[in-house]
């Protein structure tokens, strides 16, 4: 097979429907919108979520709670996912990413007290809980806020 013997298969390739052409077109006159009505019209058509006048879903439904928009997320490593590190290094962000132990970094990263840690490491991120700071300076490492 050359590159000039390539072709899509039978099916793929179909024509577009062209509306408004004229009556020889088979899609002439109402230009396959039906007669008159409100999804005739230009511009015409009803928002999402519309029920024709009955009370939506949305409104139907008890409402609860709140969205707090000022919440931040905080990308989440634990001290016994740290133990992969040599001893006496840096752990940065940058170092945490090319380690597979964080993917998307939010508001930042923050390192939580679960499992023990076994390395002497110096630990830049944006938050650490007590728990996990202690352990950290349990085994001569420290915490750095970034």
């Amino acid at each position: 097979m050359k590159l000039q013997e390539l072709q899509s298969p039978a099916g793929a390739n179909k024509r577009i429907k062209r509306v408004g052409r004229g009556i020889g077109s088979g899609h002439g006159k109402t230009s396959t919108r039906g007669h008159k009505g409100q999804k005739a019209r230009a511009g015409g058509g009803i928002r999402p979520g519309f029920e024709g006048g009955q009370m939506p879903l949305q409104r139907r439904l008890p409402k609860r709670g709140f969205n707090n928009i000022f919440k931040k997320e905080y990308a989440i490593v634990n001290v016994k996912d740290l133990n992969c590190f040599e001893n006496g290094t840096v752990v940065t962000i940058d170092l945490l990413c090319e380690a597979g132990l964080v993917n998307k970094i939010p508001a930042g990263v923050k390192i939580l007290g679960d499992g023990d840690l076994e390395k002497m490491l110096t630990v830049q991120v944006h938050k650490c809980s007590r728990q996990a700071e202690g352990k950290i300076t349990a085994k001569g490492g420290k915490f750095e806020v970034v």
